[in-house]
């Protein structure tokens, strides 16, 4: 009896690391929407291509544009955006802090903004995160379009919706 409570208790150990691996295999294979992943090659590619950035800047600029949509909308609208951009964690990651900065001073931002159901309020922090990045404040306007339609043509036009009810 002695004998077999040793070799149990030489088990435990072991059977607490499978069960440790277990689990870290489960989190591994997670399907999140939003889990960490290279941002989206051909969103970086048309945003690095039709603004002439970076891929960097396009990267953190788009993730800019994602964190203030979902800062403004619930978890189950903005992983319906998430579910249509591949790599959204990666662009998230790349994104700069939101600020709460005033619209003022910023070109472009106020008339894009205003065709967007509830105008500016949130836009002025993505211009200060876009110059984080090296970018004029003034070209968050430029990304707009870009990544409504790249949403809209995943996504259709319920989830473009919900980006631009994200931006407002």
């Amino acid at each position: 009896m002695r004998r077999i409570m040793n070799r149990s208790l030489k088990l435990v150990p072991f059977l607490s690391l499978l069960s440790v691996v277990g689990i870290a295999q489960g989190q591994a294979k997670s399907t999140s929407p939003i889990a960490t992943r290279s941002p989206s090659p051909e969103l970086v590619g048309l945003l690095t291509k039709q603004l002439s950035i970076t891929p960097a800047q396009a990267t953190g600029g788009a993730g800019t544009i994602f964190e203030l949509a979902k800062s403004h909308l619930s978890s189950t609208d903005f992983s319906k955006i998430a579910a249509v951009v591949p790599g959204m964690g990666g662009f998230l990651k790349a994104a700069p802090p939101l600020s709460t900065a005033s619209t003022s001073g910023i070109p472009g931002i106020s008339s894009v903004a205003a065709s967007l159901p509830g105008g500016a309020s949130g836009l002025a922090s993505a211009g200060s995160a876009f110059q984080k990045l090296g970018l004029s404040p003034d070209m968050v306007s430029r990304f707009l379009p870009i990544i409504t339609q790249f949403v809209q043509a995943k996504g259709g036009p319920a989830v473009s919706s919900l980006l631009s009810k994200g931006l407002k």
